[in-house]
């Protein structure tokens, strides 16, 4: 090519965006550390980490009713999620944004991944009882049919080496 640039130097300049929701339970981790091990193995991502604070429910207006001190509880809780997520990417190098969305959650993440022009969502997948194994979560599914985008749902491995042969 006579710019210099072969497809594999084009194609290592590109970057993909790439949403991790983040709940702050191990499943949603298990999904933290899958997107950090496809960048070490060599994926150019970007990352926005995000979590969703669900709409209020009337009790919770009722015991905070100073708009301003709700809003802050509910946002410092919010940061608190993330923390751990971004320990993590901080940890690895990686950069990220990080967002808090409020709303249904999983109508919520498809807004913020249109919002942000990510390319993929990367998020954990929650079992529920007896058919955890056969079950994704709700608002996992919801994402996955719902998204416009490709939505990989992480599997938590239990106790277990994370790079088993898949």
């Amino acid at each position: 090519m006579s710019n210099g640039l072969s497809i594999w130097g084009l194609a290592r300049e590109l970057k993909m965006k790439i949403l991790v929701p983040v709940d702050g339970s191990e499943l949603a981790l298990d999904a933290v550390r899958y997107a950090l091990r496809l960048q070490r193995e060599g994926l150019s991502a970007s990352f926005v980490l995000a979590t969703v604070q669900e709409s209020n429910a009337l009790y919770e207006l009722m015991l905070t009713q100073r708009t301003e001190l709700h809003e802050r509880l509910s946002g410092a809780a919010e940061s608190r999620i993330l923390e751990r997520a971004e320990v993590m990417f901080r940890e690895a190098g990686v950069p990220f944004q990080r967002v808090i969305g409020e709303g249904n959650p999983a109508q919520a993440l498809i807004e913020i991944s249109e919002r942000f022009g990510c390319e993929s969502i990367i998020m954990g997948a929650r079992g529920i009882g007896a058919l955890r194994g056969a079950l994704i979560g709700s608002v996992s599914l919801a994402v996955l049919y719902g998204s416009k985008v490709p939505v990989t749902i992480v599997k938590h491995q239990d106790g277990g080496d994370s790079h088993r042969g898949d």
